[in-house]
């Protein structure tokens, strides 16, 4: 459902989140590391995220990513996924049709605008600082 880049996007920003809630910055191997991407796209969508104001990127011996305690409450999924994708994931269509919408749907169309909704329903109301939390306390892993 989601592009592999913005899956990488959303498990790089709670590793950055988790590391954050500590008052650490992480490095860009690290990240790499943690969440099993390649590290030179995941410079790439880091990038894309600092652009877009959701993470700060410090540069030097001391630099690497973090992500301002203020924020973490503040940023929901849904402005990392817009971000790195945009608003695509609302509005293609379920069987990956051109043209498909309420006048000329798809077999799956009105099932798939569920789902669809109920995705940007918990998008939209999951923030970073939740998701940091949980992952602190052990309820969610970023890889097996």
């Amino acid at each position: 459902m989601f592009s592999k880049a913005c899956e990488y996007g959303i498990k790089a920003a709670v590793y950055i989140a988790h590391a954050s809630l500590e008052g650490k910055r992480v490095s860009l191997k690290a990240i790499a590391g943690e969440i099993d991407s390649p590290v030179a796209f995941t410079a790439k969508i880091l990038h894309q995220m600092a652009k877009n104001n959701l993470l700060d990127s410090v540069k030097g011996p001391y630099g690497g990513f973090q992500i301002r305690k203020s924020q973490l409450p503040v940023i929901r999924l849904s402005d990392i996924v817009f971000a790195i994708d945009g608003n695509a994931i609302y509005e293609g269509c379920g069987l990956g049709l051109e043209k498909c919408n309420a006048r000329q749907p798809c077999p799956l169309h009105d099932h798939f605008a569920t789902i669809r909704n109920d995705l940007k329903h918990m998008l939209e109301n999951t923030s970073l600082m939740e998701l940091a939390t949980e992952l602190e306390t052990g309820h969610i892993f970023l890889k097996r």
